[in-house]
């Protein structure tokens, strides 16, 4: 896990079998190219950059998997030809975003600033 992420995704997959090694900060690209053939699976969030340059050195991996919506993080074209797979979750967010809209509407009815 290359992005900074809640505890509560590392203690799933450690739950489930895998081995994780969740990086406390986003590594350089530099030294992602350096670590990432040690890796089978790779999981981003937003300032993890997944470039022709890393997939290149990736030797091993084998999935991306993006916590959060979207990959513009991650060449996909270059994945595809390496035979990476890549996953988002793009409902991650929705009740997270469903109760600050609400929250917005309502500070806004009553007159609230922020």
């Amino acid at each position: 896990i290359s992005d900074p992420i809640d505890k509560t995704c590392v203690d799933l997959l450690t739950s489930k079998g895998f081995t994780v090694d969740a990086k406390a900060k986003v590594p350089s690209k530099e030294e992602l190219i350096e670590m990432i053939p040690n890796y089978d699976a790779l999981l981003v969030r937003s300032s993890t950059k997944v470039t022709k340059d890393v997939l290149d050195a990736a030797t091993n991996l084998k999935i991306i998997g993006r916590a959060g919506v979207g990959v513009d993080n991650i060449d996909v074209p270059a994945a595809t030809a390496k035979g990476v797979m890549v996953m988002n979750t793009p409902g991650g967010n929705t009740t997270s975003t469903a109760e600050l809209t609400f929250s917005l509407l309502m500070a806004l009815s009553r007159n609230v600033v922020a």
